[in-house]
């Protein structure tokens, strides 16, 4: 099994591009979601946490966000409960896929995280930054505030495209990202 794992700015298109490429996917913010809402074990470590900021079960986003937004350090504090969970998540997802020729990690942070191997095939997606912002504003409760914060704990986007196995720039048009990724997988060995 090889691991294409897709990198690039908040709002680039990583999770489109994800689907595109017919195999199974990693998507780490859909994880954690689904954490938010279904486990208990999650909630109950960051109630231990939080107190007085965190009612009850399940995880609301509100909540979380004004933790985040209470102290910056705080959201290293909740990355450090709940990207274990999301390891774990991975190593299942990667278990369960061994057989499989490729698997695609939508993971924000896979770099920063230091998730990467030396045989992993890294595809930086490049996107316009008004396009970007235009494609953020359509996301319903999308948070600018919060999207600074994240971006201050993300690598330099410079240094994740000089990281990455490839280089593809997303004009959000669908006809263009699959003749992309049609031309990666042709490259690597479909």
């Amino acid at each position: 099994m090889r691991r294409i794992a897709l990198v690039g700015d908040i709002g680039s298109g990583k999770t489109f591009y994800s689907k595109l490429f017919k195999y199974p996917v990693f998507n780490a913010d859909l994880v954690v979601s689904n954490l938010y809402q279904k486990d208990k074990f999650l909630f109950r470590k960051i109630k231990k946490k939080f107190p007085n900021k965190v009612s009850n079960f399940p995880l609301k986003k509100e909540e979380l966000l004004k933790i985040i937004f209470q102290k910056h350090k705080n959201l290293k504090i909740l990355s450090k409960i709940i990207h274990p969970i999301v390891r774990k998540k991975m190593k299942n997802f990667l278990k369960k896929n061994k057989k499989k020729k490729f698997v695609v990690l939508d993971i924000p942070l896979y770099l920063e995280n230091r998730l990467n191997t030396k045989k992993d095939i890294i595809i930086f997606i490049e996107a316009d930054k008004k396009k970007i912002k235009h494609k953020l504003n359509k996301r319903k409760n999308i948070n600018p505030k919060l999207i600074n914060i994240l971006k201050r704990n993300q690598l330099p986007l410079k240094l994740k495209k000089k990281r990455s196995t490839y280089n593809v720039k997303n004009n959000f048009v669908r006809i263009a990202a699959k003749k992309n990724v049609k031309l990666i997988m042709k490259e690597i060995g479909k």
